[in-house]
């Protein structure tokens, strides 16, 4: 069985070997926030008994045996026939009038690489998706985790031993067999820091060991019981041929022909569809897989999909109205220009994972401003979010309440303490209760000498900042709030955030679908080895987090998220201002397109293009 080298440091802290800052050095130094560190620390040394010596053996500490576990045993995946059926069920596919034919999607960005376990962004990963099946995968219905590579999975009684069932007839697109060695081959360079894969702090802090039992059978091993074992592991990559890759020593694997196609021969998936070509900020190319291993399920009736570059996006509209394009992202003033002058186009609006927020820095070694609760709780009052998103986002979007995006499994409105809506008054009031008035009657609150006066950072070229902070800095000035919009190139912001040496910025951020956000939101999780960019702590929030991240039952689960909420919200934590939606637009000749929060090109094997 192949340990993993966080195992080893796990073992060497609990034997006394290193201290708890080598741990977390090491921890990082493969990737792992200092806040899943911590955490895994934390929750491997509560297993010791108090009589365990600070010299005993690894195998002789009661770390190595698998803890109690209460939870639910067994088979944990749907059977992959249920699975399909609740898809068909919630979706309407009709039948192909015609086969074949070449469909056309355009984006205003080129993709960056093949390699999935390299890629970090999502237009790379539109095309991986086709190309590469995963072990598991999301269902567009609901976001949970069904049947891909592996037929089905199970969980043993100590809660943290999955078990991976692989589907015997897989073949690679070079007709290789598919076996448990790809899957452990693939751990292991994920698991490589050498390998550069955004990926590695992940499956590192949750996996201890793998191995293959057979050729089609996976055993991995987490250090603890894990809610989101799946999400932090085979819900984020695909996996890699063996025999195509292991010859490439992990650092190089940026730059093979496998990752940047100047060797197609390299570029081998078992996905449904074949890779062709990719010409650099023109066009990626892909072909239907005659011989797909599960074309009963996923028919694929196209011939080729094309990934079309335009980076102009008034030229990538047009070519959509033109016919030249079938698939397009709209933005929502292109969308409310098609409206009525390209009924043929249909327009498809959807929540997602993202939020717009605004950061309100806590270091008080930076800044002082934002310290008191009562000055971020008017700011948040001091917004009227329903005018931001019905005339800044044009109605594509969802006024904020809580942190939950509206397709997380946590999102529960109802259930927020403080739901914080326009109250001019109000944030006046909580101001003053701050201490804060307007004592040379300039219109600016001040306090101590000090005025309540700062700038906000912002990207500049984002076209929906520029129209959404005069508004800002008007709304604050209301209630005696003076804000400084500031255009900064984007390194230049980002520099500036993960050092902490800011007032205020704003932002956007798009989360995964399990609904943890301890990353942004926890207090090992200060950046730069986490997102918790406004430097927020609450023992609260953390305690929370242990126990939700162990809680395999999902009801108890989504109860310990919305109370961690609840403490972000009521705090104003962040000022986390509306949930995003996205607009995609199609051709009249395609049929069976269906993109939602879960994905955008799912929908892709059954689609079909009319003349």
């Amino acid at each position: 069985m192949r340990r993993t080298r966080m195992a080893d440091l796990v073992d060497d802290a609990l034997s006394g070997k290193i201290g708890r800052r080598k741990f977390l050095q090491g921890a990082m130094a493969l990737g792992v926030s200092s806040a899943a560190a911590a955490t895994l620390l934390a929750d491997v040394a509560a297993q010791s008994t108090p009589e365990a010596s600070p010299g005993a053996s690894p195998a002789a500490s009661p770390a190595a045996s698998p803890v109690a576990y209460t939870g639910p045993v067994g088979t944990l995946s749907p059977d992959r026939e249920a699975f399909m059926a609740s898809i068909k069920e919630k979706f309407t596919f009709s039948d192909p009038a015609k086969t074949g034919g070449n469909l056309i999607y355009t984006e205003t960005s080129d993709i960056s690489t093949l390699n999935t376990l390299i890629s970090s962004d999502v237009y790379s990963n539109l095309i991986i998706t086709l190309i590469n099946d995963g072990l598991v995968t999301i269902s567009p219905v609901d976001g949970s985790w069904g049947p891909g590579i592996a037929d089905s999975w199970e969980i043993a009684a100590d809660g943290c031993t999955y078990t991976f069932h692989l589907n015997p007839n897989v073949t690679w697109h070079d007709g290789t067999a598919f076996t448990a060695d790809d899957v452990v081959f693939t751990l292991d360079r994920v698991l490589d820091p050498k390998s550069l894969s955004p990926r590695t702090g992940d499956v590192a802090s949750v996996v201890k060991s793998y191995q293959a039992i057979d050729d089609h059978t996976v055993e991995v091993v987490s250090f603890t019981p894990v809610a989101p074992f799946i999400d932090k592991t085979f819900g984020q990559f695909a996996i890699l041929p063996k025999h195509i890759w292991e010859s490439v020593k992990p650092e190089d694997m940026a730059s093979d022909g496998g990752s940047t196609a100047s060797d197609i021969s390299r570029v081998v998936g078992t996905g449904p569809f074949k890779f062709t070509e990719w010409v650099q900020n023109d066009h990626v190319t892909v072909t239907k897989n005659p011989d797909y291993w599960d074309k009963g399920h996923y028919p694929v009736y196209i011939d080729e999909f094309v990934y079309r570059v335009i980076v102009d996006p008034a030229s990538a509209l047009q070519s959509l109205k033109a016919g030249e394009t079938d698939i397009f992202g709209l933005e929502p003033p292109q969308a409310k220009g098609l409206d009525t002058s390209n009924p043929e186009i249909t327009q498809t609006v959807y929540d997602t994972f993202s939020f717009m927020f605004y950061a309100a820095n806590q270091d008080t070694s930076k800044t002082t401003l934002f310290e008191d609760v009562r000055v971020r709780q008017a700011l948040m009052y001091g917004l009227d979010r329903e005018l931001v998103v019905e005339n800044v986002l044009l109605g594509v979007g969802t006024i904020a309440d809580g942190t939950q995006p509206v397709p997380s499994p946590a999102y529960a409105p109802d259930k927020m303490n403080t739901i914080y809506r326009l109250d001019v008054d109000k944030a006046k009031q909580l101001l003053a209760d701050a201490g804060w008035t307007d004592t040379d009657g300039d219109g600016v609150v001040d306090k101590d000498g000090k005025k309540l006066s700062f700038e906000c950072l912002y990207s500049e070229g984002v076209a929906i900042y520029t129209q959404l902070l005069p508004y800002m800095q008007q709304a604050w000035k209301d209630i005696g709030v003076e804000m400084f919009p500031t255009a900064t190139p984007f390194p230049t912001l980002l520099d500036s955030i993960m050092s902490l040496k800011y007032e205020m910025s704003i932002l956007g951020f798009s989360w995964g679908v399990d609904p943890d956000q301890s990353i942004m939101f926890g207090s090992d999780a200060l950046v730069p080895a986490g997102f918790n960019l406004v430097a927020w702590k609450n023992e609260r929030y953390d305690e929370l987090t242990k126990l939700q991240v162990g809680e395999l039952d999902k009801a108890k689960r989504i109860e310990y998220i919305i109370e961690q909420t609840n403490l972000v919200n009521d705090d104003a934590a962040m000022g986390v201002m509306t949930f995003g939606r996205a607009i995609t637009a199609n051709g009249p000749r395609v049929s069976n397109y269906y993109p939602n929060a879960y994905g955008a090109f799912w929908s892709v094997p059954w689609v079909w293009l009319s003349e």
